[in-house]
């Protein structure tokens, strides 16, 4: 099979660290990049399309599916001119800065084949973790516990050159922690469980950096099938500390993710016996990338594989967020 042709939007660092190098290791092509900034879609594709034009890309017939990683406030418009020219889109979450963006995002996809990019949902670790939880292995599940950090000052930068940082803009971003770091968990859940939510609260804090929205969030819910759920995000953990841990408590026994929550390969995965007491390191595929996985099944879903995560779903959660959100 000839490999996958892609066209990114937004030549950004997740799309330059991540994407990219994704769609590459899972065996398919870059086929054109598009950018505001033409230096940023050159860079990322130097002999191939560079275009600051969304439609020149889209001409490409090349071009199998589109990875839309612009900031929040755009994504309705690009995901409705990628859905407009029929190719399948695949859009960095959330959805949108704001919840009416976010239904008409839902909309002009209509039928085309869309999905949220939550790389999270592909991560090695995390596929093992669901695959135990199915099997019983955890007996009955009662809590899920997130911690998913960063240290996000308002100069920050990925690399160490002049960034915008937008995701401290209310206006594109749609808030702070809790819009880009929470949404991850609130998908994750339903994605480890089979169980999404069906309640949450949310409390947020401004207390380290001086920007107009939240450094930090408390999230705490229950799924429709009672499993209590407990979230804190935060722009304000130092990097060095213990920022991202992942724990599913079940009646036989506790998972431990350490490390697995972010964009990177590897972490650890352990088993705790609630019988015997002992902790076992449980095996997963450390060098896969979740963009990777994320890349090769949505590549799938475009050439008649199954997409498992409807949009109709993630505004649901959205929404959710959003609306608890509004309620702090």
């Amino acid at each position: 099979m000839r490999p996958f042709g892609w066209g990114v939007v937004g030549c950004g660092w997740v799309t330059r660290d991540h994407v990219v190098p994704a769609i590459r290791a899972a065996g398919h092509r870059l086929v054109g990049a598009c950018d505001s900034d033409p230096a940023a879609a050159r860079a990322l594709a130097p002999d191939r399309i560079a275009a600051t034009d969304l439609h020149e890309l889209l001409d490409h017939h090349e071009i199998e599916a589109v990875h839309v990683a612009t900031p929040n406030h755009t994504h309705a418009d690009v995901v409705a001119a990628v859905a407009k020219a029929g190719r399948p889109v695949l859009c960095e979450k959330p959805l949108a800065a704001s919840l009416p963006d976010a239904r008409r995002l839902v909309d002009a996809a209509g039928g085309t084949l869309a999905g949220a990019a939550f790389d999270q949902r592909f991560h090695p670790a995390h596929r093992r973790i669901a695959d135990l939880v199915a099997a019983g292995d955890l007996g009955t599940v009662t809590a899920v516990r997130i911690v998913y950090g960063c240290w996000l000052p308002p100069g920050w930068s990925p690399d160490g050159r002049p960034h915008d940082n937008w995701r401290i803009d209310p206006a594109r971003s749609g808030g702070g922690a809790l819009a880009d770091l929470a949404p991850h968990g609130v998908d994750l859940i339903g994605v480890l469980l089979g169980d999404d939510l069906a309640e949450l609260t949310v409390r947020t804090q401004r207390r380290v950096h001086p920007y107009g929205v939240d450094d930090g969030a408390m999230l705490t819910g229950v799924t429709g099938g009672g499993v209590l759920v407990q979230a804190h995000v935060s722009f304000n953990t130092a990097d060095p500390l213990p920022r991202r841990r992942l724990e599913v408590v079940g009646t036989r026994a506790q998972l431990v993710a350490a490390d697995t929550l972010g964009q990177t390969a590897g972490g650890t995965l352990t088993r705790l016996d609630a019988e015997t007491g002992t902790a076992e390191a449980v095996p997963f595929d450390t060098g896969m990338s979740p963009f990777t996985a994320q890349a090769q099944a949505f590549a799938d879903a475009v050439r008649g594989g199954d997409w498992q995560w409807p949009l109709t779903r993630d505004l649901h959660l959205y929404e959710l967020l959003h609306t608890a959100a509004e309620r702090t």
